[in-house]
């Protein structure tokens, strides 16, 4: 491979690596978010309500509970399999970069 392709899928590269990484703090934020909502539920002695679309309705806090602990468990999933798509994505930079520096030296 030229270095010139190899240096074309290195900006490819980065630039996916760069997705996967914003993708993943987005699931990291919302995460954050129902776990502290969770905490909040836990928490409650009242009613508990939930958004959806524009109405805020009465439900059961077991419900809610369960309909958070399974998105939990979804975003957790989901942040492993970034992370094994960061690692992937890192390991395979670090070999074409090593490739594109030492073609140059040569």
């Amino acid at each position: 491979m030229k270095n010139e392709e190899k240096f074309q899928e290195l900006q490819l590269l980065e630039q996916s690596l760069q997705n996967i990484l914003m993708q993943k703090q987005s699931f990291q934020m919302e995460l954050s978010e129902t776990q502290s909502a969770m905490k909040e539920i836990d928490n409650s002695e009242g009613e508990v309500y939930k958004i959806v679309g524009q109405l805020m309705i009465k439900t059961e806090k077991s419900r809610i509970s369960e309909e958070l602990s399974n998105k939990e468990k979804i975003l957790e999933m989901r942040l492993k399999k970034m992370e094994q798509q960061e690692e992937s994505f890192m390991e395979k930079l670090e070999k074409l970069r090593e490739e594109v520096i030492n073609s140059k030296s040569d």
